[in-house]
């Protein structure tokens, strides 16, 4: 994962724009002010947007919330902005935000976030993130390894390894979401 640390921090509107004018690039900040810069491969995009998809028709049926795609960069608690790759936000959470702080990064962490690994990080890479999150009140946190066939599932609570799982449930903080696994990870 490469860290790009820069001579100063840079502003919400200037990691905005540095997204905008970089397609195909992932710029997040973390709490100390270094840039977080990862491409995302074919693979990991593919992953994504299934998971992205299974998570929003569960959505679509439950009417729980909103769910957020990976441009998406939510403002945590610690001052970072991180951008999962599916995230999804309780409905009465998304409603008490101002329409300005909607428009801009949210400034609060989701109640769960999907990361797919890619082949530029390492697991413990993404297991550090997962601590981030857990850290700045996120509920449950899905980490899914595309190279080792493995799910890991993290709550405050602890973390449950999934390998090669076909489907793992997600309650109770995504009531009734079961992850098909099935075809997300090729051989």
């Amino acid at each position: 994962m490469p860290l790009l640390d820069l001579l100063r921090p840079v502003s919400d509107e200037e990691l905005r724009a540095l997204s905008e004018r970089n397609p195909g690039w992932q710029f997040e900040r973390l709490a100390d002010g270094r840039l977080v810069v990862s491409p995302t491969g074919g693979e990991s995009g593919r992953i994504s947007a299934a998971v992205l998809g299974q998570l929003y028709r569960w959505n679509e049926a439950r009417g729980l919330g909103v769910v957020f795609d990976a441009s998406t960069g939510f403002k945590l608690p610690d001052g970072s902005v991180l951008a999962p790759d599916a995230a999804f936000l309780l409905a009465e959470r998304w409603q008490a935000l101002s329409p300005e702080a909607r428009e801009g990064f949210p400034p609060l962490a989701p109640d769960a976030v999907f990361e797919v690994r890619s082949r530029s990080q390492g697991l413990e890479e993404l297991r550090e993130k997962a601590a981030w999150y857990l850290a700045n009140g996120v509920r449950l946190v899905v980490l899914l390894d595309p190279y080792l066939h493995r799910v890991e599932v993290f709550r405050p609570g602890g973390v449950e390894g999934h390998q090669g799982p076909e489907r793992v449930p997600l309650g109770p903080e995504l009531p009734g979401f079961v992850l098909e696994t099935r075809g997300l990870f090729l051989p």
